[in-house]
């Protein structure tokens, strides 16, 4: 049997690395064109040209280490941020009236592109113990700080904080989405289980109950251990166990969801399926059966399933409306959907006997048949009225998102 892996993405701090990339290329292009601009000032001009241009050099080497949250070691970050505190501290060899001025440093705003890493690769602690040695270097390099200096200095501090706090939430809004997604696709998968146990296991157990108890004698108790057995299973089926999360979260992508489910046992047939076809051995002499003149395409899963949901429809008519109800299929094939109406002359559904059934496990209407119409993208309504019968209406758009979404 062929598995089929749904890989979902998440990671919202992705763009942050791709914007810190860009921020640091046009800052190390504006503290150079500053220092351009500005040559004649400084009093040791090659102490300014030497480290612009190591400033460059290691930015422009390191451009693949801001590409994303792997890249980015904790060694990387202490280098860069240790050539930003650098830049600042021999900014006064360079220019000695720019401890007496609001004059820029030699990286001036570069220096941020290295707390703004240290805020999205740890959060707002890393960015806090950063941008405090940052403001710790420019009140020093500043002989009298000034108001623009401690207001700059606040800035990047609060600015810096509260970037880490927001990729915090981010990472911790994404687990939770990637929970959310791997429970959905766990419950799917353990109602798909338990429709195919129903239409199968479940419908053999409560037949042997049946006969046996009309038999009677030795096949009286083989079909009170069938009843006990499919009391059990119901029980097990019915339970809502979902199975522990394969969330995981790797730095470079974010919170990864790897769902592998199985295909089913046929093979996916290329194009469409004609629908007539395979609710035509549903006719008898007990059941008619109505059609368009013209085949009724559905996608190859979605007709399966919608056959699958008529069977079971008809099973229900046999069981609970008796072997001599009669039963009526009808197949209308609009533009953009496809409608199964399943009717029968029984005694119809008391009220309250559904929820009823579903509090005691049987779940053949809500999952066999409703379970399956709201996996296609499609709805089921049951109508019935007692002593008039009970009528099904099964709705299936033309395009089903039943199997999107799915890498194989």
């Amino acid at each position: 049997m062929a598995k089929r892996v749904r890989v979902v993405r998440m990671s919202v701090e992705q763009p942050l690395w791709r914007a810190l990339t860009a921020y640091r290329i046009l800052t190390m292009l504006y503290a150079i064109l500053l220092a351009v601009f500005a040559h004649g000032a400084y009093d040791r001009t090659w102490v300014a040209v030497a480290f612009l241009s190591a400033m460059a050099l290691w930015t422009l080497a390191t451009l693949p280490k801001v590409g994303s949250a792997a890249a980015c070691t904790k060694r990387f970050l202490g280098a860069d941020l240790a050539v930003a505190l650098t830049g600042i501290l021999v900014t006064p060899l360079a220019d000695f009236q720019a401890q007496h001025v609001d004059g820029p440093t030699l990286p001036s705003i570069w220096t941020a592109g290295s707390v703004l890493a240290f805020a999205i690769k740890g959060g707002w602690r890393w960015a806090a113990f950063a941008s405090s040695l940052v403001a710790v270097a420019n009140l020093v390099e500043r002989a009298e700080p000034s108001r623009d200096t401690l207001h700059n200095v606040l800035l990047v501090w609060v600015a810096s904080i509260a970037i880490g706090y927001v990729v915090e939430v981010a990472r911790a809004s994404e687990r939770t989405l990637a929970r959310a997604l791997e429970i959905e696709a766990a419950t799917r998968e353990r109602e798909r289980l338990a429709r195919d146990i129903h239409d199968s296991v479940l419908q053999v157990l409560a037949m042997v109950q049946r006969r046996g108890a009309a038999i009677g004698g030795e096949a009286a108790e083989l079909g009170r251990m069938a009843g006990e057995q499919e009391v059990a299973l119901r029980t097990l089926v019915s339970s809502g166990l979902v199975p522990p999360t394969r969330v995981s979260e790797e730095a470079s992508e974010g919170a990864v969801v790897r769902t592998v489910e199985q295909d089913d046992d046929e093979p996916e047939a290329p194009g469409e399926t004609d629908l007539r076809a395979l609710l035509a051995p549903h006719a008898g002499s007990r059941v008619s059966f109505a059609e368009p003149g013209a085949p009724v395409l559905l996608a190859p899963a979605a007709a399966l399933e919608l056959a699958a949901a008529v069977g079971a429809a008809l099973d229900n008519v046999r069981v609970h409306a008796g072997e001599g109800a009669q039963a009526w299929i009808l197949v209308e094939d609009w533009p953009d959907e496809v409608i199964v109406t399943v009717r029968d002359d029984g005694p119809g559904i008391p009220e309250g006997r559904l929820a009823q059934a579903e509090g005691e496990g049987r779940l053949g209407v809500a999952l066999s048949i409703r379970g399956r119409l709201r996996d296609l993208g499609g709805t089921a309504e049951l109508i019935s009225v007692p002593g008039q019968g009970t009528e099904v209406e099964l709705k299936v758009p033309k395009v089903s998102r039943g199997k999107a979404g799915s890498v194989r």
